[in-house]
Protein backbone atom coordinates (compact mmCIF):
# COMPACT_ATOMS: atom_id res chain seq x y z
CA UNK A 1 0.00 0.00 0.00
CA UNK A 2 2.87 2.36 0.74
CA UNK A 3 3.73 2.44 -2.93
CA UNK A 4 0.41 4.06 -3.79
CA UNK A 5 -0.43 6.29 -0.84
CA UNK A 6 1.26 9.10 1.03
CA UNK A 7 3.30 8.43 4.15
CA UNK A 8 1.12 8.08 7.22
CA UNK A 9 0.58 11.21 9.25
CA UNK A 10 -0.37 11.46 12.93
CA UNK A 11 -3.50 9.56 13.99
CA UNK A 12 -3.69 7.86 10.60
CA UNK A 13 -3.62 4.25 11.82
CA UNK A 14 -6.72 2.15 11.02
CA UNK A 15 -9.44 1.73 13.64
CA UNK A 16 -8.88 -2.02 13.55
CA UNK A 17 -7.87 -4.83 11.20
CA UNK A 18 -9.80 -7.76 9.76
CA UNK A 19 -6.98 -10.10 8.89
CA UNK A 20 -4.77 -8.07 6.57
CA UNK A 21 -7.52 -5.56 5.76
CA UNK A 22 -7.12 -2.18 7.44
CA UNK A 23 -10.49 -0.75 8.46
CA UNK A 24 -9.98 2.99 8.25
CA UNK A 25 -12.70 5.64 8.24
CA UNK A 26 -12.68 5.63 4.44
CA UNK A 27 -12.74 1.83 4.21
CA UNK A 28 -15.66 1.69 6.62
CA UNK A 29 -17.67 4.16 4.52
CA UNK A 30 -16.95 2.17 1.36
CA UNK A 31 -18.06 -0.98 3.17
CA UNK A 32 -21.36 0.71 4.05
CA UNK A 33 -21.79 1.65 0.38
CA UNK A 34 -21.34 -2.01 -0.62
CA UNK A 35 -24.00 -2.99 1.91
CA UNK A 36 -26.41 -0.46 0.39
CA UNK A 37 -25.87 -2.08 -3.02
CA UNK A 38 -26.91 -5.44 -1.62
CA UNK A 39 -29.89 -3.87 0.16
CA UNK A 40 -31.04 -2.25 -3.11
CA UNK A 41 -30.84 -5.62 -4.86
CA UNK A 42 -33.07 -7.17 -2.19
CA UNK A 43 -35.41 -4.15 -1.96
CA UNK A 44 -35.28 -2.33 -5.35
CA UNK A 45 -37.51 0.49 -4.11
CA UNK A 46 -35.15 1.35 -1.23
CA UNK A 47 -33.08 4.06 -3.01
CA UNK A 48 -36.28 5.89 -3.87
CA UNK A 49 -37.17 5.97 -0.19
CA UNK A 50 -33.80 7.43 0.83
CA UNK A 51 -33.05 10.23 -1.66
CA UNK A 52 -33.36 13.89 -0.67
CA UNK A 53 -35.15 16.75 -2.43
CA UNK A 54 -35.79 20.15 -0.80
CA UNK A 55 -39.55 19.84 -1.25
CA UNK A 56 -39.80 16.57 0.66
CA UNK A 57 -38.94 17.90 4.15
CA UNK A 58 -42.05 20.04 3.89
CA UNK A 59 -44.02 16.81 3.77
CA UNK A 60 -42.47 15.69 7.05
CA UNK A 61 -39.62 13.65 5.55
CA UNK A 62 -36.64 15.44 7.06
CA UNK A 63 -34.91 12.12 7.64
CA UNK A 64 -34.08 12.06 3.93
CA UNK A 65 -31.49 14.78 4.57
CA UNK A 66 -29.55 12.12 6.50
CA UNK A 67 -30.18 9.10 4.29
CA UNK A 68 -29.47 10.37 0.78
CA UNK A 69 -25.83 9.08 0.74
CA UNK A 70 -27.30 5.58 1.23
CA UNK A 71 -29.50 5.76 -1.89
CA UNK A 72 -27.09 3.68 -3.99
CA UNK A 73 -27.61 1.08 -6.71
CA UNK A 74 -25.13 -1.48 -8.02
CA UNK A 75 -23.59 -0.84 -11.41
CA UNK A 76 -20.26 -0.41 -13.16
CA UNK A 77 -20.08 3.30 -12.46
CA UNK A 78 -21.08 2.67 -8.84
CA UNK A 79 -18.16 0.26 -8.44
CA UNK A 80 -15.74 2.80 -9.97
CA UNK A 81 -17.13 5.51 -7.70
CA UNK A 82 -16.56 3.34 -4.62
CA UNK A 83 -13.02 2.55 -5.77
CA UNK A 84 -12.15 6.22 -6.32
CA UNK A 85 -13.65 7.11 -2.94
CA UNK A 86 -11.46 4.48 -1.29
CA UNK A 87 -8.32 5.38 -3.27
CA UNK A 88 -8.33 9.16 -2.90
CA UNK A 89 -10.05 9.15 0.49
CA UNK A 90 -7.35 6.84 1.88
CA UNK A 91 -4.64 9.23 0.72
CA UNK A 92 -6.35 12.20 2.39
CA UNK A 93 -6.98 10.19 5.56
CA UNK A 94 -3.28 9.34 5.80
CA UNK A 95 -2.62 13.07 5.82
CA UNK A 96 -5.24 14.30 8.32
CA UNK A 97 -5.91 11.18 10.40
CA UNK A 98 -8.91 8.93 10.94
CA UNK A 99 -10.80 11.24 13.31
CA UNK A 100 -10.53 14.33 11.13
CA UNK A 101 -11.57 12.17 8.19
CA UNK A 102 -14.85 11.55 9.98
CA UNK A 103 -15.37 15.29 10.34
CA UNK A 104 -14.39 15.83 6.72
CA UNK A 105 -17.00 13.35 5.49
CA UNK A 106 -19.62 14.81 7.82
CA UNK A 107 -18.70 18.28 6.60
CA UNK A 108 -19.04 17.22 2.96
CA UNK A 109 -22.46 15.69 3.68
CA UNK A 110 -23.56 18.88 5.47
CA UNK A 111 -22.15 21.12 2.72
CA UNK A 112 -23.90 19.24 -0.09
CA UNK A 113 -27.17 19.06 1.87
CA UNK A 114 -27.08 22.76 2.72
CA UNK A 115 -26.22 23.78 -0.85
CA UNK A 116 -29.04 21.66 -2.27
CA UNK A 117 -31.49 23.02 0.29
CA UNK A 118 -30.55 26.64 -0.44
CA UNK A 119 -30.78 26.21 -4.22
CA UNK A 120 -33.94 24.11 -3.87
CA UNK A 121 -35.66 26.90 -1.98
CA UNK A 122 -34.72 29.36 -4.75
CA UNK A 123 -35.53 26.97 -7.61
CA UNK A 124 -38.09 24.46 -6.34
CA UNK A 125 -38.16 21.03 -7.96
CA UNK A 126 -34.87 21.36 -9.86
CA UNK A 127 -32.30 19.77 -7.53
CA UNK A 128 -31.96 16.70 -5.34
CA UNK A 129 -29.40 14.33 -3.83
CA UNK A 130 -29.07 10.56 -4.11
CA UNK A 131 -26.07 8.29 -3.57
CA UNK A 132 -22.42 8.56 -2.64
CA UNK A 133 -21.25 9.81 -6.06
CA UNK A 134 -21.21 13.51 -5.11
CA UNK A 135 -19.29 12.75 -1.92
CA UNK A 136 -16.72 10.87 -4.01
CA UNK A 137 -16.53 13.78 -6.46
CA UNK A 138 -15.88 16.17 -3.58
CA UNK A 139 -13.14 13.88 -2.19
CA UNK A 140 -11.49 13.68 -5.62
CA UNK A 141 -11.49 17.47 -6.05
CA UNK A 142 -10.08 17.96 -2.55
CA UNK A 143 -7.30 15.48 -3.30
CA UNK A 144 -6.51 17.39 -6.49
CA UNK A 145 -6.47 20.68 -4.57
CA UNK A 146 -4.06 19.16 -2.03
CA UNK A 147 -1.77 17.61 -4.65
CA UNK A 148 -2.21 19.75 -7.79
CA UNK A 149 1.10 18.63 -9.32
CA UNK A 150 0.67 14.88 -8.77
CA UNK A 151 0.46 12.94 -12.03
CA UNK A 152 -2.42 10.97 -13.45
CA UNK A 153 -2.18 8.71 -16.51
CA UNK A 154 0.04 9.97 -19.35
CA UNK A 155 1.73 12.30 -16.88
CA UNK A 156 -1.17 14.78 -16.80
CA UNK A 157 -1.01 17.05 -13.71
CA UNK A 158 -3.84 16.61 -11.25
CA UNK A 159 -4.95 20.24 -11.52
CA UNK A 160 -5.61 19.78 -15.25
CA UNK A 161 -7.78 16.74 -14.55
CA UNK A 162 -9.70 18.68 -11.90
CA UNK A 163 -10.22 21.62 -14.24
CA UNK A 164 -11.56 19.29 -16.94
CA UNK A 165 -13.91 17.49 -14.53
CA UNK A 166 -15.42 20.71 -13.20
CA UNK A 167 -15.52 22.20 -16.69
CA UNK A 168 -17.44 19.21 -18.05
CA UNK A 169 -19.98 19.52 -15.23
CA UNK A 170 -20.43 23.24 -15.89
CA UNK A 171 -20.69 22.88 -19.68
CA UNK A 172 -23.14 19.98 -19.37
CA UNK A 173 -25.38 22.06 -17.11
CA UNK A 174 -25.15 25.04 -19.47
CA UNK A 175 -25.90 22.93 -22.53
CA UNK A 176 -29.03 21.49 -20.94
CA UNK A 177 -29.98 24.86 -19.43
CA UNK A 178 -29.93 23.14 -16.03
CA UNK A 179 -29.64 26.24 -13.88
CA UNK A 180 -30.51 24.36 -10.70
CA UNK A 181 -27.66 21.84 -10.89
CA UNK A 182 -25.19 24.50 -12.08
CA UNK A 183 -25.98 26.76 -9.15
CA UNK A 184 -25.99 23.79 -6.77
CA UNK A 185 -22.54 22.74 -8.03
CA UNK A 186 -21.03 26.18 -7.49
CA UNK A 187 -22.55 26.61 -4.02
CA UNK A 188 -21.49 23.07 -3.08
CA UNK A 189 -17.88 23.76 -4.08
CA UNK A 190 -17.82 26.79 -1.78
CA UNK A 191 -19.37 24.94 1.17
CA UNK A 192 -17.17 21.86 0.69
CA UNK A 193 -14.02 24.01 0.58
CA UNK A 194 -14.98 25.62 3.90
CA UNK A 195 -15.69 22.22 5.46
CA UNK A 196 -12.35 20.84 4.21
CA UNK A 197 -10.46 23.85 5.57
CA UNK A 198 -12.06 23.28 8.96
CA UNK A 199 -11.01 19.61 8.84
CA UNK A 200 -7.36 20.52 8.29
CA UNK A 201 -7.07 20.45 4.49
CA UNK A 202 -6.43 23.24 1.96
CA UNK A 203 -3.95 24.97 4.27
CA UNK A 204 -2.28 26.57 1.23
CA UNK A 205 -5.51 28.39 0.35
CA UNK A 206 -5.51 31.08 3.02
CA UNK A 207 -8.39 32.93 1.39
CA UNK A 208 -10.79 30.08 2.24
CA UNK A 209 -12.46 30.69 5.64
CA UNK A 210 -12.73 28.01 8.28
CA UNK A 211 -9.05 27.25 8.98
CA UNK A 212 -7.99 25.81 12.32
CA UNK A 213 -6.68 28.79 14.28
CA UNK A 214 -7.38 27.69 17.83
CA UNK A 215 -5.20 30.01 19.90
CA UNK A 216 -6.05 30.98 23.45
CA UNK A 217 -5.19 34.41 24.77
CA UNK A 218 -3.61 34.49 28.19
CA UNK A 219 -5.08 36.95 30.71
CA UNK A 220 -3.58 40.38 30.25
CA UNK A 221 -1.30 39.25 27.40
CA UNK A 222 -1.67 40.08 23.75
CA UNK A 223 -2.01 37.19 21.36
CA UNK A 224 1.21 36.46 19.47
CA UNK A 225 0.46 35.16 16.03
CA UNK A 226 2.65 32.25 15.02
CA UNK A 227 2.21 30.59 11.71
CA UNK A 228 4.21 28.21 9.60
CA UNK A 229 5.76 30.04 6.62
CA UNK A 230 4.29 29.04 3.30
CA UNK A 231 7.76 28.05 2.09
CA UNK A 232 8.09 25.59 5.01
CA UNK A 233 4.75 23.97 4.22
CA UNK A 234 5.74 23.74 0.57
CA UNK A 235 9.02 22.11 1.54
CA UNK A 236 7.19 19.59 3.76
CA UNK A 237 4.83 18.75 0.91
CA UNK A 238 7.75 18.37 -1.50
CA UNK A 239 9.49 16.06 0.97
CA UNK A 240 6.35 13.96 1.31
CA UNK A 241 6.05 13.72 -2.46
CA UNK A 242 9.68 12.65 -2.75
CA UNK A 243 9.17 9.99 -0.08
CA UNK A 244 6.17 8.67 -1.99
CA UNK A 245 8.15 8.69 -5.25
CA UNK A 246 11.04 6.82 -3.64
CA UNK A 247 8.69 4.19 -2.22
CA UNK A 248 7.08 3.65 -5.62
CA UNK A 249 10.50 3.53 -7.28
CA UNK A 250 11.58 0.87 -4.79
CA UNK A 251 8.50 -1.20 -5.69
CA UNK A 252 9.34 -1.05 -9.39
CA UNK A 253 12.99 -1.91 -8.76
CA UNK A 254 11.92 -4.91 -6.66
CA UNK A 255 9.75 -6.04 -9.57
CA UNK A 256 12.72 -5.72 -11.93
CA UNK A 257 14.89 -7.75 -9.56
CA UNK A 258 12.22 -10.44 -9.44
CA UNK A 259 11.15 -10.64 -13.09
CA UNK A 260 13.70 -8.59 -15.00
CA UNK A 261 13.05 -5.41 -16.99
CA UNK A 262 10.77 -7.39 -19.30
CA UNK A 263 8.45 -7.93 -16.37
CA UNK A 264 7.40 -4.26 -16.48
CA UNK A 265 4.49 -3.12 -18.56
CA UNK A 266 4.87 -0.16 -20.91
CA UNK A 267 3.07 2.08 -18.42
CA UNK A 268 5.34 0.93 -15.59
CA UNK A 269 8.43 1.68 -17.69
CA UNK A 270 7.19 5.19 -18.37
CA UNK A 271 6.43 5.63 -14.68
CA UNK A 272 9.94 4.42 -13.81
CA UNK A 273 11.51 7.04 -16.08
CA UNK A 274 9.25 9.78 -14.69
CA UNK A 275 10.09 8.86 -11.10
CA UNK A 276 13.82 8.86 -11.80
CA UNK A 277 13.59 12.24 -13.55
CA UNK A 278 11.58 13.80 -10.70
CA UNK A 279 13.98 12.48 -8.07
CA UNK A 280 16.96 13.79 -10.02
CA UNK A 281 15.39 17.25 -10.09
CA UNK A 282 14.80 16.93 -6.34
Amino acid sequence: MSGFFATRGPDSEPWFRLGRVEVTTTAFVVGVVVITWLAAVIVPSLPGQLYFAPGLPGAGQWWRALTWPLANQIGLWSVLTAFFLWYFGTDLERQIGRQRMIWLLVGIWAALTAATLVVGLLLPGLVGLAGINLVEFAILLLWIAEYPQRRFFLGIPAWVVGLVLVGVQVLTALASRDVGNLLSLLVSLVFVAIAARAAGLLAEYRWIPGGRTTRRRAAGRPTTRRSTPRSSRREERDQQRRRTDRERLDDLLDLINEKGIGGLSEAQRRELLQLRERLKRG
